[in-house]
C-alpha cells in the first residue's frame, strides 16, 4: 500500500492503524451506558419535561460526592487554607481563626511548608512529609514496619495498578489472574499492555467466596496453554461483589502465591467500607508478615484510594501504592516511570495525608471529625441493607449482602423471552436489562457482563450511594421498573 502523501485527504490515525491495545481494552463502567445516561442528561437540561423522570441517578460508578454525600470538614478547611495561603497572612488571622479549626491552620501551615505552593510540581514519587505520614499508617494499622521510600504517591490508586501491571506484562503471553467478577480497570489494563487475563472465578453460593481449588485449575489451564502466570490480583473488599476476605483465607492465597511465585497485587481500597464486624478488615501485607517464615518475602503491592471509605474525594485524584519484598532496581524503574508524568496532583496528594492522618481524640477537630465519619458508615450500612432486602423481594433476583464496599451484585434470572430479544439486538440480556431501566427510571447501573462472570449467569452492579433521605423514591422506581420489565417479556 503506498504511503498517504501530503494534502490528498487521508488521515493519519485510523481505527485501521492505532495500538491494538487501545482496542482491546473495554471500561464498561464508562462504557455505552454510561454514555447514554449523559445524552439523557444533556436533553433533560434543554427539556425536563420530555423524559419520564426528573434526573439521572448514577450507581454505575462509585462516586460519592457526586451523590450528595458531604465532603469532610476537616479535610475541606486544610485543603481551603492550603489553596490559598493568603488566608494564613497575620494580617487576616482574626478572620480566619473564626472561620478555620486552630488544628486545621496547624496543618496547613505544615504542609505548606512541606510543598511550598499547590502550584509547583512535587516529588515524583510524592512529597516526602506525606510519604512519611502514610507509612506511619501502614505500621500503625499492621504492627510491621513501613518505609516511606517504598511508597509511591499516585494520581488515584488507578495509576498505580496500571504502573504495575505495565511492568509486569513485559510480553505478550504474560497471564495476569484477576476474579471474576472483576472491576474492569484489570481487564482493561491488561489488554491495553498486551498481556492476559487469566480469571479465577468467586463462588457466589458462598457470598462470593474464594476457593484455592478453582486457583489451581486456573493456574493449571494457563499453563497448558504456554502462558507465564506473573501476577495474582485480589480486590479486599470485593468490588462488584462486596465481599470481605477472612484471615484463614487470605493466608492460602498467600501460600498459594507463594508456590506459585507470583507477585501478589493487593486492591484493598475499601478498607475502610466493612459493614459486618465479625469479618474485619485485614491486609496482605500483616498477614504476609504475620506468617514470617519462608512466606515473609513474598512480593507485595498493595494500593489504597482517597476515592472510596468515607472521604470520596475521588475528583482530586490521589492514592499510594506499597510496595513489599520489590527489588530496589525495579522500584527504581516505577521512580522513572513516575517521574515522565512528572508528579500526582499535589491537591490529592495532601488528601492522601489527612486520610491517613486524621484529627486524633484531644484535637480541636476531632468530636466533629468522628460524627462525620461515623455518621457516613452507618448511613452506608442502612442503604446496603435496605437495598439488599429490597432486591432479594424482587422476582428473580438474588443479593449477597455487602461486608464490604460500596456496591451490590445481584443475580437476575431472565425469561428466554428476554434472552431472545436481547440476542436480537445483539445485547447481552444483563445489558438489555440497565438500558431498559436507564431509559425508564433515569438510574444508570452497570451489566455483569461488564465485569464479567460465569456463562449463563446475569448480574448488574449497583452502588448503594443515593442519599439516603431519596432511597424510598429510588427503591420504589427499581421495583416498579422491574415488575414491568418481568411481565414484559413473560
Amino acid at each position: 500500500m503506498r504511503a498517504a502523501a501530503a494534502g490528498d485527504g487521508h488521515k493519519v490515525l485510523s481505527l485501521n492503524n492505532i495500538s491494538k491495545g487501545i482496542l482491546k481494552a473495554e471500561y464498561a463502567v464508562r462504557g455505552e451506558i454510561a454514555l447514554r445516561a449523559e445524552e439523557l442528561r444533556k436533553q433533560l437540561l434543554a427539556d425536563p419535561s420530555s423524559l419520564p423522570f426528573k434526573k439521572i441517578t448514577n450507581c454505575n460508578i462509585g462516586n460519592p460526592q457526586q451523590l450528595k454525600q458531604r465532603p469532610i470538614t476537616f479535610f475541606r478547611q486544610v485543603a481551603a487554607l492550603v489553596e490559598y495561603p493568603d488566608l494564613l497572612n497575620e494580617s487576616n488571622e482574626a478572620t480566619t481563626r473564626i472561620l478555620f479549626a486552630d488544628d486545621a491552620i496547624a496543618r496547613a501551615r505544615n504542609y505548606i511548608n512541606a510543598v511550598g505552593s499547590v502550584g509547583a510540581y512535587s516529588h515524583s514519587q510524592g512529597v516526602p512529609l506525606i510519604r512519611s505520614e502514610v507509612a506511619k499508617f501502614i505500621e500503625d494499622r499492621d504492627g510491621f514496619p513501613s518505609s516511606p521510600d517504598n511508597i509511591f504517591l499516585t494520581a488515584g490508586a488507578s495509576l498505580g495498578v496500571q504502573l504495575v501491571l505495565n511492568a509486569l506484562i513485559s510480553h505478550s503471553k504474560v497471564g495476569i489472574m484477576i476474579p471474576i467478577p472483576q472491576y474492569p480497570l484489570y481487564s482493561a489494563s491488561i489488554g491495553l499492555f498486551d498481556g492476559i487475563v487469566v480469571p479465577y472465578y468467586l463462588e457466589e453460593s458462598t457470598n462470593w467466596g474464594l476457593s484455592t481449588d478453582e486457583l489451581m485449575k486456573s493456574i493449571k489451564k494457563a499453563k497448558s496453554e504456554g502462558i507465564e502466570v506473573r501476577a495474582m490480583c485480589v480486590i479486599n473488599p470485593g468490588n462488584p461483589t462486596g465481599q470481605c476476605l477472612g484471615w484463614e483465607n487470605m493466608v492460602e492465597i498467600v501460600k498459594f502465591c507463594k508456590e506459585e511465585n507470583l507477585v501478589l497485587l493487593a486492591d484493598e481500597v475499601y478498607q475502610t467500607n466493612i459493614y459486618t464486624p465479625e469479618r474485619p478488615f485485614h491486609s496482605f501485607k500483616k498477614v504476609i508478615k504475620s506468617m514470617g517464615g519462608i512466606y515473609g518475602d513474598l512480593e507485595l503491592v498493595s494500593f489504597h484510594s482517597i476515592s472510596k471509605g468515607m472521604v470520596g474525594e475521588c475528583g482530586r485524584r490521589g492514592g499510594y501504592f506499597e510496595c513489599t519484598n520489590i527489588e530496589p532496581d525495579v522500584m527504581e524503574q516505577f521512580y522513572k516511570i513516575s517521574s515522565i508524568s512528572l508528579c500526582p496532583p499535589v491537591q490529592g496528594q495532601l488528601m492522601v495525608g489527612l486520610m491517613v492522618n486524621p484529627p486524633k481524640e484531644g484535637d480541636t477537630s476531632f468530636p466533629l471529625y468522628h460524627k462525620e465519619i461515623n455518621s457516613i458508615h452507618a448511613s452506608l450500612k442502612r442503604r446496603a441493607e435496605s437495598l439488599t432486602t429490597l432486591f432479594n423481594s424482587l422476582e428473580g433476583v438474588t443479593c449477597n449482602r455487602a461486608e464490604g464496599a460500596l456496591y451490590l451484585f445481584p443475580s437476575i434470572t431472565l425469561s428466554p423471552r428476554a434472552v431472545a430479544e436481547a440476542k436480537a439486538q445483539s445485547r447481552q440480556p444483563d445489558e438489555m436489562y440497565c438500558l431498559e431501566l436507564l431509559e425508564e427510571t433515569g438510574v444508570c447501573v452497570v451489566p455483569g457482563s461488564g465485569f464479567l462472570q460465569k456463562d449463563g449467569t446475569w448480574h448488574f452492579r449497583s452502588t448503594f450511594l443515593p442519599p439516603e433521605d431519596e432511597m424510598g423514591d429510588f427503591e420504589r422506581s427499581l421495583e416498579k421498573f422491574h415488575n414491568k420489565f418481568m411481565d414484559k417479556y413473560r
